[in-house]
């Protein structure tokens, strides 16, 4: 086994869980999810021997090569990355959790890609709760309507919000996002509209997810952290 990976991630598990003692939380309430990205498969089945049960990928095909190769593996596979409609019947068939669904145009070909394979597709509403022009996520004002919308499709089951908040070096600048976020899941909880279960926060990365954790996430989204420096970084 990768001694590295195995050791950064009992330090990241470590973190998770004494940050969700200290402010009340049951550790077991927060899971991890190992992004992949870019990682190969041999640091990625060694994470999975040291305890990896979650990974995220950011890419269809990237993740459907590494799905085949790790097909003897019990993991869950989610996809965290920007999804295109083009791509739902690839989607529905590798993944179990979409935590980037941001529009209703996608919704649909999700429900019907899915209709076809006589599955119900778990996802998240990807939120753009700091409305920047070059984030992915539906408007925090139209979450309401866009999750009411899809809520009608009878083989999609939304189980909570994402969010990717602007980068800061400072955690704590995150913090009023991440926050946000929980108001949000809150008072869509509020409204009971059927077949919606917000029992899920996909948010917090390698810089902030501490504070994700403090403020309710539920799924935090870790690569840097576990796989070690990448040329491409963002979404883990």
């Amino acid at each position: 086994m990768d001694e590295g990976i195995q050791n950064r991630l009992r330090l990241v598990r470590e973190r998770i869980e004494a940050t969700a003692l200290a402010c009340g939380r049951d550790p077991k309430t927060v899971k991890l999810v190992a992004v992949s990205k870019t990682v190969s498969v041999d640091p990625i089945r060694a994470a999975i021997k040291a305890g990896v049960t979650v990974l995220g990928e950011n890419y269809v095909q990237e993740a459907r090569e590494k799905i085949e190769a790790l097909n003897e593996e019990k993991i869950s596979w989610h996809l965290v990355g920007h999804l295109q409609s083009n791509k739902a019947k690839y989607a529905v068939k590798l993944f179990d959790l979409i935590h980037s669904v941001d529009s209703l145009k996608l919704a649909k070909e999700l429900n019907r890609r899915a209709n076809a394979l006589g599955k119900v597709q778990d996802i998240l509403i990807q939120v753009n709760i700091s409305d920047e022009e070059t984030k992915s996520g539906v408007e925090t004002e139209q979450a309401i309507k866009l999750v009411r919308e899809i809520s009608l499709l009878e083989n999609i089951a939304i189980c909570g919000l994402m969010t990717m908040p602007p980068y800061f070096n400072a955690p704590d600048k995150v913090r009023p996002y991440f926050r946000a976020l929980g108001s949000l899941q809150g008072l869509i909880r509020d409204k009971a509209i059927p077949n919606v279960r917000m029992d899920e926060l996909s948010m917090g990365m390698t810089g902030d997810f501490e504070a994700a954790v403090e403020e309710g996430a539920t799924l935090v989204r870790i690569g840097t952290a576990i796989f070690g420096e990448r040329a491409c970084k963002k979404g883990g």
